[in-house]
Order: structure tokens, then sequence, then C-alpha cells
């Protein structure tokens, strides 16, 4: 057994046909982090491709600017897509709300609270009047929306959202809108 034992190591120590090792010292932290690293954007693009490649964006964006605000259904957003969204912005571009307003009336507010007292006190009930009326007028535009859509479009196919929609459209200033309007006052859709 010791004889054994003691062929072991010399059969060990033979050398191998393949390489020992990987045949080169290992590299620093520092040197190995400077071989991964990569720009974080751009990559290795000369200054007048990169010139070129803005332009083309900026074009692109400009484009895409256009589509949305002229209501083109390639550019809108998906809040924005579809024949029932169309009609929502239609019906409710052609009617006057109350809550289009509510940003000047506001306004308004804030400069009376700088008059005595009891006009602060009025202007602020006025405000919330104003916001009261305005609340209900778009509750009765979901209501009206969501029966002209079901008539329309069928009551299963109502997309959900709808109302909530037609409310933040009624919300802002008619000249503000995006999508622009594309109806006149009064043209309601059929």
């Amino acid at each position: 057994m010791a004889k054994d034992r003691a062929a072991e190591p010399a059969e060990q120590d033979e050398p191998s046909n393949g390489p020992v090792g990987k045949g080169r010292p290992t590299p620093s932290r520092k040197e190995a982090q400077a071989a991964k690293a990569q720009p974080l954007v751009g990559g290795n693009l000369d200054r007048s491709a990169k010139k070129a490649q803005r332009v083309k964006m900026a074009e692109t964006r400009e484009r895409a600017r256009v589509g949305m605000m002229q209501g083109d259904e390639r550019y809108l957003t998906a809040r924005d897509k579809g024949p029932q969204r169309r009609y929502i912005r239609d019906y409710v571009d052609a009617r006057f709300s109350v809550g289009e307003f509510l940003i000047p009336v506001m306004l308004v507010v804030l400069l009376m609270t700088f008059l005595p007292a009891q006009w602060q006190i009025a202007s602020m009930l006025a405000i919330w009047l104003y916001l009261g009326i305005s609340i209900i007028d778009a509750i009765f535009l979901g209501l009206r929306l969501r029966k002209k859509l079901s008539d329309k479009f069928g009551a299963d196919k109502v997309q959900s959202g709808s109302r909530w929609y037609a409310a933040m459209r009624a919300f802002q200033f008619r000249m503000l809108r995006v999508p622009k309007p594309q109806v006149k006052r009064l043209q309601f859709p059929e």
C-alpha cells in the first residue's frame, strides 16, 4: 500500500496534453471595468451623423405632433384612438360646456381676494357654486353620451372610461384641446 501511495504523486506530476492555467495574468478590477465600458447613448457616430440623426428625429416628432393635433389616427395616443373617442371629441367640441370657463372664473375669484372681506366671501361662494354647476353639467354630458354611444355602437361595445374622457375634455379650453376640435360649435355628430 505504501508503494501505491508513492506512485500516485508521480503520475499526477506528469504534464497533460492541454494548457495549464489561463496563460495570462488576472486583470485588475480597473482594467476589467474599462474593458466593459460602453457609451450610454449614441454609439460611435461622427458629428455629421449625429446631427443628421437629430434632424431626422426632430422631423419625425414634428410630423407626429401635427398629425396628433389634426386628429390623424396614426399619431394619436392610445387614449384618443378609435371611432368612439372621435365621436366623443366631436360631440364635446360641438357643445358649450360650463366647465371650459372654470379657469377664467377662478382667476377672477383670485383677484377678488384682494377686495374687502364681504366680496371675498361672495367670490368664494360663487366659485363653489360655479364648480358645482360644472360638475353637474359634466355628469349630464356623460349620461347623454353614454346613451348616444350605446345607440350608435351598441350597449355592450361602449368603451369604459368614455364618460370620464368626455368630462375631462369638456373642462379644457376649446383652443387648448388636443387633438384640436374638428367640428364647429353646434355641429353635432350624427
